[in-house]
């Protein structure tokens, strides 16, 4: 997906644009001349579309291929994916706008609204079901968030991607914070919204993911982490490199170590923040550098686990390197 801008009043051109930039789809209007402006941004493989229609504009789209998501800003939309009811999403909702597989139809009513777009690979790498390591694609079941506090976290998260990410240039062009940030999303769906997800995969595993959660699988799981924690890798990748499901790493992890394999896979990159802050110039290094090189692309909550983890804050690690 490439980042893009649009604005226009020409009905056609505005099909036109609308089936290029997500799928095959016709389109009509209440007016004349409807004003469409759409500016997307791109995180690796998630895009943030902002969305003005200035009239009623009707569709009926083809499927995305795609999770697609909705945060309604103003105006409604009313929504119907095939072979299920019509829902009116209104100001304030994040939705699950359409399924990557199914086609959609509705009608936007002179809306305001984000739209965010990812692969649903992302969603079953994190997910932990990918089909070489899982028990099968995970599937989200329904298009609003499980309760009040779901949607709230799910509407923080897209808007912290949308104005803290890829509104900081610096920050967005580490690799490591483009996978940290496609991870918290898709983690972020697969809390708010209910799907077939298992809540503990650890807790689901089978007699055979136990047999194959011993010491050499957690020694081979930690040496891939060791050596490619500056590199962009999920849970997928690990048990890849472990040569087990998904779901017994973790449970190995968890017998072993008491964390998860994500867990320790961030703290391996704080230690190498830690590293480059004691050795790093102060006159030529900053906190915030070296925290998004490593994946960390909040601020305040880096400060907060690099003291839990070396008992002062970075800065003060950075100050010190200079004697």
């Amino acid at each position: 997906m490439e980042p893009l801008t649009f604005d226009s009043r020409d009905l056609g051109q505005t099909e036109e644009f609308l089936s290029k930039a997500y799928a095959r789809m016709s389109i009509g209007s209440d007016v004349a001349c409807p004003r469409t402006r759409i500016s997307r941004e791109v995180l690796g493989s998630v895009s943030v579309d902002r969305v003005w229609l200035e009239c009623t504009m009707s569709y009926d789209v083809h499927p995305l291929g795609k999770v697609c998501l909705c945060v309604v800003e103003s105006g409604a939309i009313a929504q119907q994916v095939a072979g299920q009811e019509e829902e009116v999403f209104g100001p304030g909702d994040a939705v699950l706008f359409a399924p990557p597989d199914r086609p959609y139809a509705g009608e936007v009513r002179r809306s305001r609204y984000d739209i965010v777009m990812f692969d649903d690979a992302l969603l079953q790498s994190v997910a932990g079901t990918s089909p070489e390591h899982g028990p099968g694609p995970v599937r989200l079941l329904g298009h609003r968030p499980v309760s009040a506090a779901a949607g709230r976290h799910l509407r923080r998260t897209i808007a912290y991607l949308r104005d803290d990410v890829l509104g900081n240039a610096a920050v967005a062009g580490e690799p490591l914070v483009v996978s940290a940030a496609g991870q918290l999303l898709a983690a972020s769906v697969l809390t708010a919204l209910p799907s077939t997800a298992a809540t503990d995969a650890a807790s689901d595993a089978t007699g055979a993911d136990r047999h194959d959660a011993h010491s050499q699988t957690l020694r081979r799981a930690i040496a891939f982490i060791e050596e490619r924690a500056g590199t962009p890798i999920g849970i997928d990748d690990i048990a890849a490199a472990a040569r087990v499901s998904a779901r017994a790493l973790q449970y190995a992890f968890r017998q072993h170590l008491g964390t998860t394999p994500l867990g320790y896979l961030r703290q391996a990159r704080l230690a190498r923040a830690h590293a480059e802050l004691l050795a790093g110039d102060p006159a030529a290094t900053t906190v915030a550098a070296v925290a998004a090189r490593w994946g960390f692309f909040h601020p305040g909550r880096f400060a907060l686990s690099y003291k839990a983890a070396y008992g002062r804050a970075p800065s003060d690690t950075l100050r010190s390197s200079a004697g």
